[in-house]
C-alpha cells in the first residue's frame, strides 16, 4: 500500500508543478519495469550553454536526464552559499560521477551548502561530508511548492498507463512551431538496471495536413544550405512531409510506426526510458514541435525514416552539412559533434546487426531537425522504397539501432 502511495504523490507532484511552473522542469530518479512518469510541463537547460544559466531563478533545468557527464574531477570554483533542489529527486554521490555511490536522495526545495561549483557538478556539504549533486538541479531561489492538488487534474496527466507531453510554448524554440496540439508518450523502464537516460523515438511524418504548412527552416531566418525535401536557398520548410510509399504500396508512415514500437520495447528491456513522438498513425506536431519536445525530455532523439530511391542502398543518417555558416548557427554549433557521435554509434550498431549500410553510412543534409535540436539529435534512413520491410527486417534494425544507443552512451 505504502509503495502506491509514494507513486500516487510523485504524480500528484508532477502535475502541480506542471501546473504552477509552466518554465520550471520537473526531474525524477528510481527504478521500475515499463511505469510511464509524467513530466508535461518539463524544460531542460542545454547543457552546452554558460554554466551561469544555472545561477538564474529562472534556469531551464533538464528534465529526466540523470548525471549525464563522464567527468571525475572538474575544475570548481570556491563557494559558499545556500542553494535549493529544484528536482522531484536529487541523487547525492560520492564524487563527481554518475557511476559514484549515491550517499542520498534529496526532495525538491532541500536547502545545501554549495562549496565548489562547475557547470556539470557542484561540491556541497551533506551532514558535514563533502559530496557531489548535478548543478543544473540546483537554484539560489526555493522552487514554490503548490499545497494542494486538485485530484481530477492529476488523473487526467495519466491515462491507460501512460504519461502525455504536450509541447509548453515557454520552451526554448517553441515559438517556431505551427503544429502543436498533439502529445508526445513518455515511458519508463523498470528493469533492475535501469540506465536513468531517455532516448526519442520519433516515427517520421504521421501528420494530416502537415504537408501543406510551412515552417522556419533555421532559428536564425538564414536559408537552407542543401537541397532535400525543400530546396537549398529557402527560408521556410514543409512543417512535417508526408512521405513515401514503399514498392508494395505500404505508406512510409506505417513503417516508422512500426519500427518505433519495436525499438521502444528493446530500449524498454535494456533500461532506457523512452519517449515516443508518435504511437498512433497521426500525431498533431510539426517537425520543431517534434524536436523541441525531445530537447526538454530526452538525453537524445532518434527520428525514424526510409529514404524515397529505389535502389535498395541501405542504412544512412543526415550528418550536418560542412558548412561554415550553418555549423556556426546556434544550436547547431553547440551540437553538431554530438549529433555525428549518435549517428556513427547507430550506424555501428546496425553494421554489428547485419543491417546494408549505404556508402559511408553518412549524407550531409541540411534539416529542420537538426537545425533546432539542442541534444544529440539524428534522421537516420534505414533503406529506401525497396528494402525489407518485414517484421524480420524490423526485428533486426531495432536490434542495431538499440545496439547503436548502447554504444553511444557506453562512450559519451
Amino acid at each position: 500500500m505504502k509503495k502506491h502511495e509514494n507513486k500516487l504523490r510523485r504524480l500528484m507532484w508532477t502535475s502541480a508543478f506542471a501546473l504552477a511552473l509552466p518554465v520550471l522542469a520537473l526531474t525524477g530518479c528510481g527504478g521500475g519495469k515499463y511505469e510511464k512518469i509524467g513530466v508535461s510541463a518539463q524544460e531542460s537547460a542545454e547543457t552546452s550553454e554558460n554554466g551561469a544559466e544555472n545561477r538564474d531563478s529562472n534556469v531551464e533545468i533538464s528534465s529526466l536526464a540523470a548525471e549525464r557527464t563522464t567527468q571525475t574531477a572538474p575544475a570548481m570554483e570556491e563557494r559558499n552559499e545556500t542553494v535549493y533542489v529544484v528536482a522531484i529527486d536529487l541523487n547525492v554521490r560520492r564524487q563527481p560521477s554518475m557511476d559514484s555511490e549515491v550517499v542520498t536522495v534529496l526532495q525538491m526545495g532541500d536547502s545545501l551548502l554549495r562549496v565548489g561549483y562547475a557547470e556539470s557538478w557542484s561540491r556541497v556539504l551533506y551532514q558535514n561530508q563533502e559530496c557531489y549533486v548535478a548543478s543544473r538541479y540546483l537554484s539560489f531561489d526555493p522552487p514554490v511548492i503548490p499545497e494542494t492538488v486538485r485530484a481530477e487534474e492529476t488523473a487526467a496527466a495519466v491515462l491507460a498507463d501512460r504519461t502525455e507531453i504536450g509541447l509548453n510554448p515557454e520552451w526554448k524554440y517553441a515559438g517556431f512551431a505551427k503544429i502543436t496540439s498533439g502529445k508526445a508518450l513518455l515511458y519508463r523502464s523498470q528493469v533492475s538496471d535501469r540506465k536513468n537516460l531517455t532516448v526519442c523515438v520519433n516515427a517520421g511524418h504521421g501528420t494530416k495536413g502537415g504537408s501543406g504548412v510551412k515552417t522556419q527552416c533555421h532559428p536564425d531566418r538564414t536559408p537552407k544550405v542543401t537541397g532535400g525535401t525543400t530546396g537549398a536557398g529557402a527560408t521556410s520548410a514543409v512543417a512535417v512531409s508526408g512521405g513515401m510509399q514503399f514498392a508494395d504500396g505500404t505508406a512510409e508512415a506505417k513503417v516508422t510506426l512500426a519500427m518505433a514500437k519495436i525499438l521502444k520495447d528493446k530500449l524498454l528491456a535494456r533500461g532506457y526510458d523512452v519517449l515516443m513522438i508518435r504511437e498512433s498513425d497521426d500525431i498533431q506536431l510539426d517537425n520543431i514541435a517534434r524536436t523541441v519536445i525531445a530537447n526538454q525530455n530526452a538525453d537524445c532523439h532518434i527520428a525514424l525514416h526510409w529514404d524515397s530511391t529505389s535502389k535498395d542502398k541501405g542504412a544512412f543518417y543526415m550528418s550536418v552539412p560542412d558548412v561554415a555558416s550553418y555549423r556556426g548557427m546556434e544550436p547547431v554549433a553547440s551540437n553538431w559533434k554530438k549529433h555525428h557521435a549518435l549517428g556513427d554509434s547507430l550506424i555501428a550498431g546496425l553494421k554489428g546487426a547485419g543491417v546494408k549500410i549505404f556508402s559511408g553510412g553518412t549524407m550531409a543534409m541540411d534539416l529542420t531537425q537538426t537545425s533546432y535540436s539542442t541534444v544529440p539529435s539524428v534522421d537516420i534512413e534505414l533503406g529506401d522504397k525497396t528494402s525489407d520491410h518485414s517484421q524480420a527486417a524490423l526485428e533486426k534494425l531495432g536490434t542495431g539501432l538499440a545496439d547503436g544507443v548502447d554504444r553511444f552512451f557506453e562512450n559519451h
